[in-house]
């Protein structure tokens, strides 16, 4: 994919990867803290990292021994800025983004104390 606008929907259309960018919504994070809620291996979200990083979702920086994952909102910006053109969106409101998310996605912290 060369258009950063299929990139971008490429990378939001799989559930794993937007549960990651909720996450980020809250803070930066390590990629071990990252991939701690997943039943997946590390390799496993090392790859949905990857392919959020190369659609600029998110960035990796290594600080010492630990890489850590950083929301990029830019990206969303102009996937945002593309709906407008039908009229139909209104520009992406990132808290409104996370409220969403919390609605679609489960979330294991209170379904772990039911």
């Amino acid at each position: 994919m060369n258009d950063p606008l299929d990139t971008v929907f490429a990378a939001l259309a799989d559930p794993t990867r937007r549960r990651i960018l909720a996450m980020l919504l809250e803070d930066d994070m390590a990629v071990t803290d990252v991939a701690h809620p997943f039943e997946m291996s590390l390799a496993a979200i090392s790859k949905h990292l990857t392919v959020l990083t190369n659609a600029r979702l998110i960035s990796q920086e290594k600080r010492g021994r630990v890489k850590w994952c950083k929301l990029e909102p830019d990206a969303l910006r102009t996937a945002s800025v593309w709906m407008q053109g039908f009229g139909q969106f209104e520009p992406v409101n990132l808290d409104a983004f996370e409220r969403f998310l919390e609605q679609e996605l489960p979330n294991e912290d209170h379904d772990a104390g039911s």
